[in-house]
């Protein structure tokens, strides 16, 4: 039976990358939206981005909207549920006054986003009111309590999964910052003490709750009065809530975008310091670069996923292989049997922890050391307690003593040498804008160095050099044109949204495709200003002189090679053209007659593309003749 050996000895670890994947599992999100619809979020009003004023209400759906959208292409395996509260009609497994799960046929309440989810929901604000309803679920003289029983309904929802495997999160969307201001004496603090427990229950569960404040026009959002006691802020923690609360409604997809796409670990890894002590660190993935979905194959029947499936024959008896296939290895003219957990042993390099070897000056680590996009680290207590105070004291000594540590780390065959930079708290506006920890750096191995290398085509030919004058004029024009505080995440792939723009229209049967901006084209406008055209015409003076043509700038004023060979098959093909009669050929029917490189002559002449089959060729001719 023959095997492909490069498939043989190939396990799942073989792709360097393959790490930042096996946290999947744990990274899962169970997400469950709470959203006031009250009266007073349908009455107040905020600025839009069309110049007109919408509800509040409108704002939070047009975002979890967004999100959606966002989430089925970026993290399709999350689940979500939308939940609804102060509402006069009630829909919920525990049939609690005032909560509205909203969901779909054919799916769980909570479950992965679906189109057929999107295309509802995006609609919702028109039926609404028939529907569903709004009404003020915390009344006085009442004992209904509609924020304890939506806290109670999505802690239902979330009992899916297990805290170990999943993120757990409540976001509740609110504009009321006392939702018992209605309520005096001893029922307001029953029902504050009660619904207060209710959040504290969940949160020992492993459920996280957040909150995303609608700040009132001309009001602040003052989360003291019960919402602070509630998520449990305190001391700093509130003076920076305070400030992200009390930005502009404008900014609220932004902040809904920063609390949906929370950084995620990828894995837990054992850091060692020294023999016999060792702690454990979260690994996040700060940047990656964003790749197309993979390809589902569907049955044509049912359009369900299909599962593949691999057999192996026996090639003399055509008989089915139950028995795993045996792996060999050829040494003097003998086969070596050697069995899977064998060849992981032959295989195992690394443990798969992170090993500490010792510190280096930072001005030994170079830039191009950088291969790939770095993994960030950071400590956990949950199953080694005191990591993060080991890890905190060896930070402190980095930054003071400007060194990196070194250690030895990867999976068990891509083995590698890192650098682990640390990085101190960065605080901006009463936010973090950079937390503190530990850049972990991939560093290469010494075949991935490689020399500067000057080729000439005379070795005898002394290279050409800028003079002072034309590297002063560039420099010049390179600080001109300089993007400020430049980042990566400022652009996003022309190509990426066009294609999710496809997926998105296909599956919500938009008539109409999602304009996409291409942010990576130039600035045409930025370029025409006075102060650069200068600039550009001091460089292009300084290193093509007085007597240029700018049809010759691209090659310096010369054609290269390629460009010489591309003028002469074209000169060639024009010259060829010219004895044949084309017309008459393709009445005939005598094209096919033809060589391929004949045909050519023809295509080449007027400019039409030469790839393809013969037929291919021919279709083109006649197409081109308007036959």
């Amino acid at each position: 039976m023959d095997l492909d050996p490069e498939d043989v000895f190939r396990d799942d670890e073989d792709d360097p990358e393959s790490e930042f994947h096996q946290g999947r599992d744990f990274t899962k999100e169970l997400l469950v939206y709470l959203v006031d619809a009250s009266p007073k979020m349908f009455s107040t009003s905020c600025p839009s981005e069309d110049a007109k004023d919408g509800s509040l209400f409108h704002a939070a759906i047009s975002c979890i909207l967004e999100s959606l959208k966002t989430q089925i292409i970026n993290r399709s395996y999350d689940e979500v549920a939308i939940c609804f509260f102060n509402t006069r009609e009630k829909k919920n497994l525990q049939d609690l006054n005032g909560v509205y799960v909203f969901n779909v046929a054919e799916r769980e309440d909570l479950d992965r986003p679906t189109a057929r989810l999107i295309k509802e929901f995006e609609s919702i604000e028109e039926k609404f009111d028939n529907d569903i309803g709004s009404k003020y679920g915390i009344l006085s003289g009442s004992r209904d309590n509609s924020l304890y029983n939506a806290l109670w309904v999505a802690q239902a929802l979330l009992r899916k999964g297990s805290a170990k495997t999943a993120d757990k999160r409540i976001l509740l969307l609110t504009n009321e910052d006392d939702p018992f201001g209605s309520i005096k004496g001893i029922t307001k603090m029953d029902m504050m003490r009660t619904t207060l427990q209710r959040a504290k229950d969940a949160q020992d569960l492993g459920i996280s709750i957040e909150l995303l404040p609608l700040s009132r026009r001309n009001d602040e959002f003052n989360i003291s009065l019960f919402y602070a006691e509630l998520l449990g802020l305190e001391g700093d923690e509130l003076t920076q809530f305070q400030a992200l609360a009390g930005e502009r409604l404008k900014d609220m997809k932004e902040q809904l975008r920063k609390r949906i796409f929370k950084k995620r670990k990828i894995r837990r890894i054992k850091f060692i310091i020294a023999n016999g002590m060792s702690i454990d660190v979260d690994t996040y993935a700060l940047i990656r670069p964003t790749n197309p979905g993979t390809i589902t194959w569907l049955d044509s029947v049912t359009n369900l996923p299909i599962k593949s499936d691999r057999s192996f024959i026996c090639t003399d008896t055509g008989a089915l292989l139950q028995e795993p296939a045996q792996r060999f290895q050829s040494y003097k003219s003998e086969d070596v049997m050697l069995s899977v957990d064998e060849l992981s042993e032959i295989k195992r390099i690394a443990s798969g922890h992170l090993r500490l070897l010792g510190f280096k000056p930072l001005s030994c680590l170079k830039d191009y050391h950088n291969l790939r996009p770095s993994t960030f680290i950071f400590p956990s207590d949950e199953e080694v307690i005191g990591s993060t105070c080991i890890f905190v004291a060896l930070h402190r000594s980095m930054l003071q003593l400007n060194r990196f540590a070194l250690a030895f780390g990867g999976s068990s065959n891509n083995p590698h040498l890192v650098a682990l930079v640390a990085q101190n708290e960065i605080i901006s506006g009463g936010g973090q804008v950079e937390p503190p920890g530990m850049h972990l750096i991939y560093l290469p191995y010494s075949d991935d160095i490689r020399h500067v290398e000057e080729v000439h085509a005379d070795a005898n030919t002394i290279a050409p050099r800028a003079t002072d004058d034309q590297t002063k004029t560039a420099s010049a024009l390179v600080r001109r044109i300089d993007l400020k505080d430049f980042s990566v995440c400022q652009f996003s792939n022309p190509a990426l949204q066009r294609h999710y723009a496809v997926l998105q229209a296909l599956a919500l049967d938009e008539d109409e495709m999602p304009e996409i901006k291409d942010e990576t084209l130039p600035d045409q406008e930025g370029m025409a200003r006075p102060g650069i055209v200068k600039l550009l015409e001091e460089f292009k003076l300084s290193v093509f002189g007085e007597n240029y043509e700018d049809n010759d700038l691209s090659t310096g004023g010369t054609m290269t090679e390629a460009s010489r060979k591309r003028k002469a098959i074209a000169d060639n093909a024009t010259k060829e053209y010219s004895k044949y009669d084309w017309l008459e050929l393709a009445d005939t029917g005598k094209l096919k007659d033809l060589t391929v490189a004949e045909l050519k002559y023809y295509l080449t002449a007027n400019n039409l593309s030469v790839t393809g089959a013969k037929a291919a060729l021919i279709s083109r001719i006649l197409t081109h003749m308007g036959k």
